[in-house]
């Protein structure tokens, strides 16, 4: 017998006053006349608890604001973007619409669309994060597919600091001109960086060629020339350790998710969706990592930071060669192919190749005579001798 049931019948069979079964009930008089009166007017329908629940709520979340949140994570679900709370606030806020995160949680909890997470087990990876942005650079290739199963691959430059997206970019095969290349026309757009972080790959480094004994002759490949010439600190990940570039390696799984939902017919296609995504990804999305403001805002939040340019970074470069029929000799300095005119009457005569940062000095290999010197301009790419 329910409570309700038992105050009411020891009123109308029992019965006891009001005041009576209150006291020996444990309940307030006031409850008793209530229920009795209720049971006059109803019936036996009085015996059942009622909810409190007020008839309005004037606070509530209104149904438009609802229906919003809900199409927003199909949308966003759908096209392969995070689709969390902290995002869904973000769009509606372009859209004139104030709503807190834990509304927009709470919306998704209600309808039964938030998958549940369990606990994870806890890393003891060492965190870090440059503490300004162009502090650090990431960078790294993936592979893409193209709808008919062509590999494209993908290179991107990711800020440390702020996870801006600096670069972006499809290429049939990422090659070291590849790399050299898009990071002078992304420093050319946000300034160098103090320092940059890659993986041990061939076109990044030459530190683990020949078993780790490197190219043999005492010099880097044109993107580790590149950044000593500059001033920049190279830094290599650990071999089989992609977590220490875990930055970059997590944008692709953000990145691969996007494209599966639209897979591109050409290259074109393909650089047109990571143009867009670049874009959403920097201005549109909350990160996490950065206390839920988008790339772009933590970019330019605070002063950049820069290489410390050395008066002599002191590179040396020997180089063994034979001058072509044209009176000339080729060879890479700061990311480019310099053709260094030494004559005609020295065609086809064996060389050594001394580069010194940007001088250069030419000289005889059988008689030791001094044939030229060179003053190494990258924004031209044929050199005149010295005087």
């Amino acid at each position: 017998m329910a409570k309700y049931e038992v105050l009411i019948k020891a009123v109308t069979i029992q019965g006891l006053s009001y005041g009576e079964v209150a006291r020996r009930y444990g309940v307030s008089k006031t409850l008793v006349h209530k229920l009795h009166h209720r049971w006059l007017s109803e019936g036996d329908a009085a015996f059942e608890p009622r909810s409190r629940r007020p008839a309005r709520n004037p606070n509530r979340t209104p149904e438009s604001v609802r229906e919003r949140v809900l199409a927003l994570r199909h949308q966003l679900t759908a096209a392969g973007l995070d689709a969390g709370a902290d995002t869904i606030v973000e769009h509606l806020a372009r859209e004139h619409v104030t709503v807190s995160r834990v509304t927009v949680w709470r919306i998704l909890k209600a309808a039964g669309i938030v998958a549940a997470q369990p606990q994870k087990r806890p890393r003891s990876w060492q965190r870090f994060t440059a503490e300004r942005p162009n502090e650090l650079w990431q960078s790294d290739f993936t592979h893409v597919l193209l709808a008919d199963g062509t590999d494209i691959e993908v290179i991107g430059w990711l800020d440390d600091h702020s996870r801006y997206l600096l670069h972006l970019s499809a290429h049939p095969r990422v090659t070291g001109r590849t790399v050299t290349n898009t990071f002078n026309t992304t420093a050319a757009e946000h300034g160098h960086p103090a320092a940059t972080l890659t993986d041990n790959g061939m076109v990044y480094t030459t530190r683990l060629a020949r078993g780790g004994r490197g190219r043999g002759d005492g010099t880097g490949n044109a993107f580790e020339t590149l950044l000593a010439a500059l001033g920049i600190t190279q830094k290599n990940g650990r071999p089989f350790k992609p977590t220490t570039q875990g930055k970059i390696e997590r944008f692709w799984q953000t990145l691969k998710k996007h494209l599966a939902t639209q897979p591109a017919a050409t290259l074109t296609d393909l650089q047109t969706a990571l143009d867009t995504f670049r874009d959403y990804y920097n201005h549109v999305r909350p990160h996490r990592g950065i206390g839920r403001k988008t790339p772009a805002f933590a970019y330019q939040l605070i002063p950049k930071a820069a290489p410390t340019k050395p008066d002599d970074p002191n590179i040396w470069r020997v180089r063994y060669d034979t001058v072509d029929n044209d009176g000339k000799i080729t060879i890479r300095h700061s990311g480019r192919l310099l053709h260094l005119g030494i004559g005609r009457a020295h065609a086809r005569t064996k060389i050594i190749c001394l580069v010194h940062n940007d001088e250069a000095t030419i000289t005889d290999t059988d008689t030791g005579e001094h044939l030229a010197d060179f003053t190494l301009d990258p924004s031209h790419g044929y050199q005149r001798k010295n005087g």
